[in-house]
């Protein structure tokens, strides 16, 4: 099994499902790892953003670019 690596971060739960909606239709594996921490009371999702996607590292290209894609529209 390949290592995954943080590729991006991401600032919301809508930009989450989209990510995860297009990577999965792409068959690109993938995790989306959020920052929710009710212990601390959200500190660590102001600190580090809403969470990020985590993959192997010879996609990070392609999942930029997606994540740009969808971004702008």
């Amino acid at each position: 099994m390949e290592s995954y690596e943080k590729i991006l971060v991401l600032n919301n739960e809508f930009e989450a499902g989209l990510i995860a909606e297009v990577l999965s239709d792409r068959k690109i594996p993938h995790g989306i790892v959020t920052s929710d921490d009710t212990a601390l009371g959200g500190i660590m999702e102001m600190e580090l953003g809403w969470g990020y996607v985590e993959a192997p590292a010879r996609y990070k290209e392609e999942i930029i670019m997606i994540f740009e894609e969808i971004t702008k529209e």
